[in-house]
């Protein structure tokens, strides 16, 4: 089955709460855009207000949001609000872009909101293997396989995800600009050599720095550790392994890494809930549906 069944749009109508502070999930959705008509414009949408966080996975797009112009490459997200002054599009040069995203109502999130993006500005960059994205990923899963069914398992799920960009943000280095030069190198490295690296300390020689002032620094910087970060990264590969190949379990996790196949399955479980086997049978769920209660 080819990685295009898999995107899609999953749309949320849980009727709401009065009083309760859940969390409202609108939509997520898994896009890959290569038409030039591409192009949303903030003051004209109709679905607001709403919020929307936008993860560049692969090509890029342009974000303008108040006359300010951003491109928008791989790694970077942006959260604008619905209605606002901003538009985004694909580019004339650019052949495709695609994205992961979310939206959600403001109620009540909607301060954490406003404080995340004041420590990490309106288009921040995020590690493939960081919390927010990791969480963005399940949700889509989730929805993918139709468990978000009421409005209880949606709120818990956008919960977790502004937590975890909350979580994000607290680190001053949070945007990548500003990470020392040793912790932007080791995701950098992982992200390119995740199928052969053997360890902690291989990961340290390679940077010439001290593995235990190098563990410190790292976790202070993005939250985990870099074998926790590493699992992430290995794990989100696979997942598209599984999705687009017709490998063995065996083989994918080879190809991802780890030289035990029992050992792959038991951290695939850990991370999204479920064994690679039963990930990949349920592919064949319906790629966009409306859920109501």
């Amino acid at each position: 089955m080819s990685l295009e069944q898999h995107r899609g749009t999953y749309g949320f109508r849980f009727a709401e709460q009065p009083g309760l502070p859940l969390c409202g999930l609108f939509a997520i959705g898994f896009e890959q855009e290569r038409s030039h008509t591409y192009n949303w414009n903030g003051l004209t949408r109709s679905d607001g207000p709403l919020l929307l966080f936008q993860y560049t996975l692969e090509g890029c797009g342009e974000l303008e949001v108040e006359g300010r112009h951003y491109r928008m490459e791989r790694g970077q997200a942006f959260l604008v609000e619905i209605p606002g002054a901003h538009r985004y599009w694909l580019p004339d040069d650019t052949e495709e872009w695609e994205f992961l995203y979310i939206l959600l109502r403001p109620h009540p999130v909607m301060g954490i909101w406003e404080e995340i993006k004041d420590r990490i500005g309106e288009t921040p960059f995020l590690p493939l293997g960081s919390g927010p994205i990791a969480a963005l990923n399940d949700i889509y899963r989730e929805a993918l396989t139709g468990k978000i069914t009421d409005l209880y398992t949606a709120s818990a799920h956008t919960y977790r995800f502004m937590m975890e960009l909350a979580r994000f943000s607290l680190n001053k280095g949070a945007s990548g600009a500003a990470w020392p030069p040793t912790v932007k190198a080791a995701v950098q490295y992982m992200e390119s050599n995740y199928s052969g690296m053997v360890g902690q300390e291989q990961l340290a020689q390679e940077l010439g720095v001290s593995k235990y002032h190098f563990l410190r620094t790292f976790a202070a910087f993005t939250g985990m550790t870099p074998g926790e970060y590493l699992s992430r990264v290995r794990i989100e590969k696979a997942i598209s392994l599984l999705r687009q190949s017709n490998l063995s379990i065996d083989e994918v996790a080879a190809s991802v890494g780890y030289s035990s196949g029992s050992y792959f399955i038991k951290v695939f479980r850990k991370l999204t809930g479920q064994t690679p086997a039963r990930f990949r049978s349920s592919r064949e769920l319906p790629y966009s549906r409306l859920f109501f209660d």
